[in-house]
């Protein structure tokens, strides 16, 4: 068997501590799935819908931060599941803040946190988080990587567990193209950029998910998210997670279009580089702004042997062979 193909499915392997938290056929709703750009958080999304479909789990709703009501009555045997992903922390505060809420407004019910990566920056903040979470007596969080995992055993006495992100719920993936060009950079151009590492004649000429999508496309996703806040206002009647899924389906096979026709992926998004695992391609996996992807790649990623970390400015010739 390929080794790409061994260390994938070890990682894999990996997630079944899920099932430990959150039994099969278990009756959850979903809360937080994204609808904006990022296609890294749609393949989240996605492979959460798939760990919701292999372990048979009775979903009762789905819904986002802009259509959920905060009293709305959820069975008690429900499990309240929070999106994954990289926003736990106060870099991005909306998505912290929501996810506070939710702890806050149900108090008696299981809520699992799927796997996030953990950065504060103010203590102020950290502060407030943990005196919401460690009220909470059946909390459950899960963290992709070690560092999170160590930081969340320290400040929080909640249930903390270690796995990898959900997307690694898409594999294996079956989607191949022809090859038309040889390497695609594939870089980060918002606050977690490393600009020590994402050098300028790379960027010149590299992608990032909001530049792989046209103007109409970007327009349609901020018509359905329109659609998301008035769907509150009417008592959640309207079709959003239906249409979502349709167009969300379209915007990650346009992304692994575009991966699969290049041979190499050079990255510093997180999620480029798991779209390249899962694509089985050759990839090279720059760091963000606070390690981020380093802490993910030594603690998961490592095992893929096609794939390659930069962490330090000084290894231009790993970039260089990558041209």
């Amino acid at each position: 068997m390929d080794e790409c193909k061994v260390g994938m499915e070890e990682i894999m392997s990996n997630l079944e501590i899920l099932k430990s938290v959150i039994p099969k056929k278990a009756k959850v709703i979903y809360l937080e799935y994204p609808i904006f750009a990022n296609v890294g958080d749609l393949l989240i999304m996605k492979g959460t819908e798939e760990f919701f479909k292999i372990h048979e789990l009775q979903v009762i709703g789905r819904y986002t931060k802009n259509n959920f009501n905060y009293t709305k009555e959820i069975p008690e045997d429900c499990i309240i599941l929070c999106h994954g992903g990289g926003n736990f922390g106060d870099l991005y505060s909306v998505h912290q803040l929501n996810r506070e809420k939710i702890i806050e407004s149900y108090p008696d019910h299981k809520i699992v946190v799927l796997p996030q990566t953990i950065y504060f920056e103010n203590n102020e903040h950290l502060n407030r988080a943990k005196q919401i979470f460690n009220q909470h007596n059946n909390l459950h969080v899960f963290t992709r990587d070690k560092r999170s995992y160590e930081f969340a055993k320290e400040y929080f006495t909640v249930n903390i567990y270690l796995s990898p992100d959900m997307a690694h719920f898409l594999w294996p993936l079956s989607y191949s193209s022809e090859i038309k060009n040889n390497v695609l950079y594939f870089l980060r151009t918002d606050q977690e950029a490393n600009n020590g590492l994402q050098r300028m004649q790379f960027c010149e000429k590299s992608l990032d998910w909001g530049s792989m999508l046209t103007l109409t496309e970007k327009a349609l996703i901020k018509i359905i998210a329109a659609f998301g806040k008035l769907d509150k206002l009417l008592n959640n009647v309207l079709p959003i997670a239906a249409i979502w899924k349709k167009y969300s389906d379209y915007l990650i096979s346009k992304s692994f279009k575009v991966f699969s026709e290049h041979e190499k992926i050079v990255t510093s998004r997180l999620h480029g580089h798991i779209m390249a695992c899962l694509l089985n391609k050759e990839n090279l996996l720059l760091d963000n702004s606070y390690g981020k992807n380093s802490e993910y790649f030594k603690a998961w990623t490592y095992r893929v042997t096609n794939s390659d970390l930069i962490q330090i400015d000084d290894q231009q010739e790993k970039l260089e062979s990558s041209q």
